[in-house]
């Protein structure tokens, strides 16, 4: 299996908000942030696997300001771990109010877990993710982290009869 870089798959998507994504005040609806935050990171974990994925969880949403009808959204995602099926995706949603001269501002973070798929739909190997950077192999260790930390959770549910 050849490695990937975070590089290789990382991507930033863009939607200008508009009136049928907000309430009828003018506050985007928080599903419609995390459907574009899905589709970003699907996206991300699609090219580094270069085969079908679906999501598994999403982990740490956290929404960190409002988001209004006329701000254009950007979606940050990139690769940050992959296990033997697993992919976390970080993803980073910024705003930027078009009518004023100021940067873009952190609105939402999560982090997006995806499985790779063949094509009977079972889970199966993705490629390995190549370390360039520290600060790569700094989110891979984090990402590793919350992957096993998943997985305790997981069996401690399943004992305790509720999964």
């Amino acid at each position: 299996m050849n490695l990937k870089s975070v590089e290789y798959s990382q991507l930033t998507m863009a939607l200008l908000m508009l009136p049928e994504h907000a309430n009828p005040v003018g506050n985007v609806h928080g599903g419609e942030i995390m459907k574009l935050m899905d589709n970003t990171a699907g996206v991300v974990a699609h090219r580094h696997a270069r085969m079908q994925v679906v999501t598994l969880r999403v982990d740490e949403l956290e929404f960190l300001q409002p988001i209004r009808i006329g701000n254009l959204v950007m979606c940050h995602a990139k690769m940050t771990f992959v296990g033997r099926s697993s992919m976390e995706v970080a993803v980073e949603v910024t705003v930027e109010e078009l009518t004023k001269d100021e940067p873009a501002k952190t609105a939402l973070t999560a982090y997006f877990t995806f499985v790779a798929l063949d094509a009977q739909g079972h889970s199966c190997p993705a490629p390995a993710l190549e370390l360039i950077t520290e600060d790569d192999r700094r989110l891979f260790e984090a990402g590793r982290q919350r992957y096993l930390n998943y997985k305790q959770r997981k069996n401690l549910m399943k004992q305790e009869g509720l999964s």
